[in-house]
């Protein structure tokens, strides 16, 4: 309601394909960090059912042979990048703890969200324009990042809040 509006008006070729701020990059990362494998299957059906309800229906026509496909590279992202660091000697998932290294999770989040762009990018490469290319591209990238950012820190604020208001010797 408020930035594709924004986006639209200045980017509208792009707007179509990718968001400036995408939230949900920062539930994939999440999400994977906590369940792991098991999380594609949620971050897949929830984003058949969200591209179900939000996408308008003309843009669902002109992208329909490749939505699913999208649909899944992007389910897929934040687990490959998870990998690729565990298989580096950096397991990151959160393998029954609940302690969070956030620098780490900001890490796997810009490498899924550059695994996702290039995705993104090849899945619609017969529908985007060639001149947009990399400005599609450059919005993934900056969209996913910027999403799970601002994820990131509202959690933060929410869970600083939740610690403040749990302690009964805050001194009120």
């Amino acid at each position: 309601m408020l930035i594709t509006p924004i986006q639209q008006a200045f980017f509208k070729d792009i707007t179509i394909f990718a968001s400036l701020v995408y939230l949900p990059h920062g539930v994939r990362v999440l999400a994977t960090w906590l369940w792991g494998w098991k999380a594609f299957f949620a971050l897949y059906a929830g984003s058949f059912l969200s591209d179900l309800i939000f996408t308008p229906e003309h843009v669902q026509t002109l992208l329909q042979d490749a939505l699913l496909i999208s649909i899944a590279v992007g389910s897929v992202s934040a687990l490959l990048a998870f990998e690729v660091l565990r298989l580096l000697g950096r397991n990151l998932y959160a393998n029954g703890t609940r302690i969070m290294n956030w620098k780490w999770l900001l890490a796997v989040g810009a490498m899924a969200s550059v695994i996702n762009s290039v995705g993104q990018t090849y899945v619609y490469s017969g529908v985007i324009l060639p001149d947009h290319a990399l400005p599609v591209l450059a919005t993934y990238a900056t969209g996913d990042l910027i999403g799970l950012f601002v994820s990131m820190l509202a959690l933060m604020m929410v869970f600083r809040w939740i610690r403040l208001f749990s302690n009964p010797n805050r001194g009120d």
